[in-house]
């Protein structure tokens, strides 16, 4: 196991910079008695209800990536406020990280109305992705019935003029996809990880992927 320390004041005041402090220390020790590798320790000082923190998103993507899978914070506060809050909750929970606070002295249990909200928010996620899917689908039926061939461009895309193809872990792709990543998300994570990659580069690579894994198995 292997975790990422976040700690967050709001402020820059004295006060605050030895709570900063002493969020490090706790943490530090309480991931010691989970017997977990400590990876990254992110220090704040922003208001919780700015999502936009650099930190939030260095977090995201040591979990996008796989360099760990556990968090530790003071409380859930520390991860943010109001709608913040619940959509960096949301995020986490669809990384599969298990959150760790000293308030719990242990694994994050989340309140009764934050769980609500948090299943509201995953089944409009899910109809909202089934949508775009029968989109893309009704799209790609219209598009074959006049006479779009899109294995004929699978198939000869090596062939294909132009700029050179940008390589990037297709594996990384589908085991991000199994966590329910969007397409969007995904692309965000691969730029972190070094890889200048658009979210249609990404969706159409998957898609050949999958052909490719269809016609091996036929």
């Amino acid at each position: 196991m292997k975790a990422v320390i976040y700690c967050r004041v709001s402020t820059n005041k004295e006060e605050q910079t030895t709570s900063l402090a002493r969020q490090k220390d706790e943490l530090t020790k309480l991931a010691s008695q989970y017997n977990v590798e400590v990876v990254d320790i992110i220090e704040e000082k922003m208001s919780g209800y700015e999502i936009e923190r650099e930190g939030i998103f260095h977090m995201l993507d040591l979990f996008s990536s796989g360099k760990a899978d556990r968090l530790f914070i003071q409380d859930e506060t520390r991860l943010g406020r109001g709608n913040t809050k619940i959509a960096l909750l949301h995020q986490l929970n669809k990384l599969n990280i298990k959150i760790y606070t000293i308030s719990q002295q242990g694994e994050m249990e989340i309140s009764d109305s934050d769980s609500m909200v948090l299943q509201i928010v995953s089944i409009v996620e899910e109809y909202q992705r089934k949508l775009h899917n029968i989109k893309i689908k009704r799209g790609m039926n219209k598009a074959i019935e006049n006479g779009y061939r899109p294995e004929d461009n699978l198939s000869n895309i090596h062939e294909a003029p132009g700029r050179e193809r940008i390589k990037f872990p297709i594996d990384e792709v589908v085991r991000l996809r199994k966590n329910e990543l969007t397409f969007a998300e995904i692309a965000s994570t691969l730029r972190g990880m070094g890889y200048n990659v658009s979210k249609a580069t990404v969706h159409r690579r998957f898609q050949e992927y999958k052909l490719e894994k269809e016609q091996n198995q036929s």
